[in-house]
């Protein structure tokens, strides 16, 4: 049986599209990107671009030139008080979130993963305040937190007045009450990506190491733990960066104080541009808050997925 080609395409040649019909293909999806792209660049490139550069200059937001001033506000930033205690409680605030949410969010999977009747219902009531703003998270706690609120009511109620404080005009309890609270509302956030982890563990594995006579102590640190590390990755990321960055939670419900305890990184910055005034130094303190972010999470990353086990 003999197979006759179309004169349009003769045996031996490849039909390639015209220039012309290739560009325009291309030209689409171009344009229909071309105005995300524009405004990203107007939103987000060009203020970042500009942000870097006035962290060199004395800028105090008018429209006049401003004046070169170098590494003077970076050097004001490691001597300045306010500036050292900021970037002391924002290590310390994300230290402390990320390791205890995580290990709070990671129990809580584990308990609401079984077959408990009312895990749906539990789960709901754990991941709600993550839902909520973080600005409302602060005006409630900072109500429950003052010396007349419900936390101190209720330890008198109790019978427990020895017990009772001055929660957030106490130096020495604001911070931790403060990074209680944002580990209160986020650590449903962690809980939900274990979960999510351990919908990709496989029943197999579990079997076998029961089979081989594993304990549930030990299926758990040999198999399950090891599985979830991709997830801890991703939990523990966006715990550190947002506790780097925080800002809503601290400046609602302390504004940095009493004196410097709650200062972070971020509230500096907003008072150095619109209280003070001080746009140049805001950019240089909102460059370096950047470079720690970066370096941290990078850190973090390169660490964490060394050890993953993909299933």
């Amino acid at each position: 049986m003999t197979t006759t080609l179309p004169r349009s395409q003769p045996a031996g040649r490849l039909v390639v599209p015209r220039g012309g019909r290739v560009a325009r293909g291309r030209a689409v999806p171009l344009a229909l990107v071309a105005p995300a792209l524009l405004f990203y660049a107007v939103v987000v490139l060009y203020p970042t671009a500009a942000g870097g550069l006035y962290a060199f200059t004395d800028w105090t937001g008018q429209r006049t030139t401003p004046n070169v001033v170098g590494l003077d506000n970076f050097a004001e930033l490691l001597s300045s008080p306010p500036a050292r205690a900021a970037l002391a409680n924002t290590l310390v605030i994300a230290v402390c979130t990320t390791v205890v949410q995580t290990v709070i969010g990671l129990a809580l999977a584990l308990a609401l993963h079984s077959r408990l009747a009312s895990r749906h219902v539990l789960r709901t009531l754990f991941f709600a305040p993550a839902l909520l703003p973080p600005v409302i998270i602060g005006f409630l706690w900072q109500y429950v937190l003052t010396p007349e609120g419900p936390l101190n009511g209720a330890l008198t109620a109790a019978g427990l007045d020895a017990l009772t404080r001055n929660w957030l005009g106490d130096s020495s309890l604001a911070l931790p009450a403060v990074i209680a609270v944002i580990i209160w509302q986020n650590t449903g956030l962690t809980m939900v990506i274990y979960l999510a982890g351990l919908q990709g563990v496989p029943a197999e594995l579990l079997e076998a190491a029961e089979i081989d006579g594993a304990g549930r102590w030990q299926r758990l640190r040999h198999v399950t733990i090891p599985m979830l590390l991709p997830a801890t990755t991703i939990a523990t990321s966006l715990t550190l960066i947002g506790s780097l960055k925080l800002f809503d939670q601290v400046y609602v419900m302390t504004g940095g104080g009493p004196g410097y305890a709650t200062e972070t990184l971020s509230v500096v910055m907003y008072k150095e541009a619109f209280v003070s005034g001080r746009y140049g130094y805001s950019a240089a303190i909102a460059l370096v808050l950047t470079m720690i972010v970066f370096a941290l999470a990078l850190v973090q990353l390169r660490g964490l997925r060394r050890y993953e086990v993909q299933p």
